[in-house]
């Protein structure tokens, strides 16, 4: 399991909502609370297309 680099995580947004994303390192995803859906980081690399992105549940 790779981090992201920091640098980078400051920089990505989500493509949907054009938000900040959070890093679940130990899912290697990254979160758009906004968009509710989860990309995947695989071998270090953000998947950042819509259609790879997982979808989440909204907290209750």
């Amino acid at each position: 399991m790779s981090a992201l680099d920091p640098w980078l995580l400051e920089r990505l947004v989500c493509p949907m909502t054009r938000t900040p994303l959070r890093y679940d390192e130990p899912a290697q995803e990254l979160v758009s609370e906004a968009a509710g859906l989860a990309y995947p980081v695989r071998d270090g690399v953000p998947v950042m297309l819509v259609e790879e992105a997982r979808r989440i549940d909204a907290p209750a």
